[in-house]
């Protein structure tokens, strides 16, 4: 899963009603918050861990944790919800495989985030983008004086949403779900929601929903490929990911790409306990021999030396200009993302625009490009990252392109060169 604003504490109240932290670890942080006259901000300090998010009470880093139920073991995922943290958002969304946005149904809180520039948008924009298929969408503080479990405003809330989401790739009748919910207290997460304070809603609760989802289809069987996006030192080189196809196993060889360091797996945790092997879908921790952690960077690539992913600088992608106020010709520059991998990047040349109704190649090459234009262009990195293409793997072949804190640009890579 991945989340969006304000989720840590739904996260942390999440795993307490699931019995996955018990009550004294929560009076715990209720106790340590309170002292820093935080009190409000107890629930978010569990996956918030490091000074900065806690004195801010804003998500830096993507947190994980984990939870059971008696159908199926998941992990949470919890993104930057700031304006500022919007790169660590995206790669934590490059993990995810349903998404979890969190919206304010508190009057003016809503509409904060779902204004033009507001990062509601931005945020269901990104993890479409980054392959996340299908959206929970949770109208949180409904117990809010200013909603009261108002029908009205969460139909409001939903008919605002909607059309944007659809715009951005979502379908409404199979790929969004709405819940509302309290996460401060409980309601609706775990459990009905009582028809004494909400007899209008019908749904499933969040915990009941997700565990009657269909299963995701994993390839197990295919090219093992593990975007790394985070290493650590802790009696050898630890790196994080999530295996987007095959399967590890503790003694493994593998080679770090786009280095290629030859590697061997000295342990596989997941959930926090060390497991024989990890499977497709698993989000995992590695202890590797043979490197050293300084020479690991996020958006490096674990593979199998038979059947290693492909490395490069230079590709052709398709583009669509989202939003920006002037041209954009060659040579301009930005920076990509792509998977977990972040790295500068320049257009070198424009080859193609595209009809956005038809689809179909307009003659001739175009000598710049601007908003709401679709074109297929060549660019170069200034490393060598990982990448494929989008008929071979779209989960590494989807890419942003940002600048000046705003998002640019969103495609997906054709042709490597």
């Amino acid at each position: 899963m991945c989340s969006s604003v304000s989720y840590c504490s739904l996260c942390y109240l999440h795993r307490y009603l699931t019995g996955q932290v018990d009550k004294r670890t929560l009076e715990k942080y209720e106790r340590e918050a309170k002292e820093k006259n935080r009190e409000t901000w107890y629930l978010s300090w569990a996956l918030d861990t490091n000074l900065e998010e806690r004195e801010k009470g804003k998500t830096v880093e993507t947190g994980r944790a984990f939870f059971d139920t008696e159908k199926k073991r998941y992990t949470i995922l919890d993104a930057p919800g700031h304006a500022g943290f919007v790169s660590n958002m995206i790669s934590g969304a490059a993990q995810g495989d349903i998404g979890i946005l969190v919206i304010s149904a508190r009057k003016g809180e809503f509409e904060t985030g779902f204004e033009r520039r507001g990062q509601t948008r931005e945020h269901a924009m990104l993890v479409k983008i980054a392959g996340v298929r299908h959206l929970v969408v949770l109208i949180n503080k409904m117990d809010d004086p200013t909603v009261k479990w108002s029908e009205e405003r969460y139909e409001e809330c939903k008919t605002k949403l909607t059309p944007f989401l659809k715009t951005v790739g979502f379908n409404p009748k199979t790929d969004i779900y709405y819940i509302p919910v309290s996460g401060l207290a409980g309601t609706n997460l775990k459990y009905d929601v009582d028809s004494s304070v909400c007899p209008w809603f019908e749904g499933s609760p969040f915990i009941k929903y997700l565990d009657d989802f269909p299963s995701i289809p994993r390839d197990d069987g295919g090219p093992l490929k593990i975007p790394i996006v985070d290493k650590y030192k802790d009696m050898g080189t630890m790196v994080i990911g999530i295996i987007q196809s095959g399967t590890v196993t503790r003694g493994q060889q593998l080679v770090v790409l786009p280095n290629k360091t030859p590697v061997e797996v000295l342990s596989v945790i997941r959930s926090e306990e060390e497991v024989h092997a990890g499977y497709s879908g698993d989000n995992i921790k590695l202890k590797l021999k043979g490197v050293e952690e300084e020479d690991v960077s996020q958006g490096f690539v674990l593979c199998e030396p038979s059947v290693v992913c492909h490395t490069g600088k230079l590709f052709d992608a398709q583009i669509i200009i989202l939003e920006h106020k002037s041209i954009i010709c060659a040579g301009y520059s930005a920076v990509i993302h792509i998977h977990t991998a972040v790295e500068e990047v320049q257009i070198v040349s424009l080859i193609g625009l595209y009809d956005k109704k038809t689809g179909k190649r307009i003659p001739g090459r175009p000598r710049f490009v601007k908003q709401d234009q679709v074109v297929v262009a060549r660019l170069e990195t200034t490393g060598v990252i990982c990448l494929e293409t989008f008929n071979d793997f779209p989960r590494m072949a989807r890419f942003i392109l940002r600048d000046e804190g705003k998002t640019i640009a969103i495609g997906k890579v054709l042709k490597l060169m």
